[in-house]
């Protein structure tokens, strides 16, 4: 099939899908999954949906193979809510305008999931026959993680999803340095989710009269003045390491990294002044439920992101010194989530590098962690899984305007990037499982 035909192709797949309202919640993802088997089933391509409920389907299509690896492309296809008011066209429209996909998911990710699909479903029709199986898996409720997703299959149906590859969102960016080199960023781990909640004890009483209350909120302030004003030491993990070689040439020291890499990537050096150290965003606080009341108590939620590898137990006792010991307070760990990491190296980066030199020579790839997370990590700690963040742009979009159109209003996505991007899913896959 022509290169024009495959644009064509997962174009209009990718519209079909921004047409279904996937916000999650509530998220009705079977529709979802239901218009991409009819798309599979037509390909040749054997489908499974699998369901907690039945409005929340994750969809399974494999390519069985032999006994080689086994390679998974991995998309969700929920998304956030889209005030229509602030859009300038429908939000589920899936209009093409100025060669661009307009609509809610087609960024996140709705376009990843329609250039997984056409990718298998244009090897089965090229007649691929894979070393070990080549699988999809379009998945519910990653934007929430309420349990419906590839959190609930890797747990309940480890069978669906266990793979040796997987390539997924998180990366792919094409940066056009202040030098003129292009580097691709791929995203090779993630920071950990770990928000923590802290509870600030003082004494209620009558707000007409503060001199006899103990004004938590007054004291919390003043915690939260300690955590914005902290700033960890800096060090440098295996991804920054490698993504500051491919840029600089060499790995300056950790206090050195950020001020080398500006002049060069602005965008860049934000991005790994966020990977050097764990974060600490205080974002919600709730005190009184009455103006004229002085609480007991208010508790203050913290947005902590912690580095590959470190855990709550590792930065508690840091966190309870930035605090001071002259303020009451409980500090209450909420969750812990992602915070994992692949190995370069390996078959899949390989490709990986392969692709881009052949695709968009000159370029060079730059591993980096995701300072968020992605539903890769429970790939790798269910199974092991190397996983890779890679869904490659074309940079007619640059790289900071598609950043700020990532759950915001008017996302969109160049057809050219669709196009891209299933050129490497379609490499990968012969290239891996060949």
């Amino acid at each position: 099939m022509s290169t024009v035909s495959l644009r064509d192709e997962v174009t209009d797949l990718l519209q079909r899908l921004i047409r279904v309202d996937t916000t999650n919640p509530p998220g009705n993802e079977t529709a979802a999954a239901e218009l991409l088997r009819d798309y599979l089933e037509a390909n040749g391509v054997e489908c499974e949906l699998i369901a907690k409920v039945p409005e929340r389907a994750n969809l399974v299509a494999r390519l069985k193979g032999g006994d080689g690896p086994s390679l998974l492309l991995l998309g969700h296809t929920d998304v956030v809510l889209a005030d229509p008011a602030e859009w300038s066209v429908p939000p589920f429209s899936g209009e093409v305008r100025d060669g661009m996909v307009w609509g809610r998911g087609a960024l996140d990710m709705k376009s990843e999931v329609a250039a997984n699909a056409v990718a298998i479903a244009s090897l089965v029709r090229d007649g691929f026959k894979p070393s070990g199986d080549l699988i999809f898996a379009a998945t519910a409720d990653e934007e929430a993680g309420a349990g419906f997703g590839l959190d609930w299959l890797c747990e309940e149906h480890p069978e669906a999803v266990r793979c040796d590859f997987a390539i997924n969102e998180g990366g792919g960016s094409r940066v056009v340095l202040e030098d003129g080199r292009p580097i691709y960023e791929a995203t090779v781990a993630e920071k950990m989710t770990a928000p923590f909640r802290l509870r600030v004890l003082g004494r209620s009483g009558h707000a007409s009269m503060p001199g006899i209350a103990d004004n938590p909120l007054v004291k919390a302030s003043r915690l939260i003045e300690r955590i914005a004003a902290y700033r960890p030491e800096p060090q440098l993990g295996p991804e920054v390491e490698a993504f500051l070689s491919v840029v600089l040439g060499d790995v300056p020291p950790a206090q050195e990294a950020v001020e080398r890499l500006r002049p060069l990537s602005p965008v860049g050096a934000a991005v790994i002044e966020a990977l050097l150290a764990p974060t600490f965003s205080p974002t919600v606080i709730a005190g009184s439920a009455k103006r004229n009341v002085i609480p007991g108590m208010c508790e203050l939620e913290v947005d902590c992101r912690l580095l590959p590898g470190q855990h709550p137990e590792h930065v508690e006792p840091m966190i309870r010194a930035v605090l001071g010991g002259d303020i009451d307070y409980e500090l209450e760990w909420i969750e812990a989530r992602g915070g994992t990491r692949s190995a370069l190296g390996t078959p899949l980066w390989r490709a990986l590098e392969e692709w881009v030199a052949e695709a968009d020579p000159g370029a060079q790839v730059a591993p980096l962690a995701c300072a968020g997370f992605t539903d890769s990590h429970w790939l790798r700690e269910a199974f092991g899984t190397v996983a890779y963040g890679f869904f490659p742009s074309t940079g007619e979009l640059p790289a900071e305007v598609a950043a700020s159109l990532v759950h915001s209003h008017d996302e969109r996505i160049p057809v050219s990037d669709l196009e891209h991007a299933l050129g490497w899913l379609r490499h990968a896959a012969r290239a891996v499982l060949a």
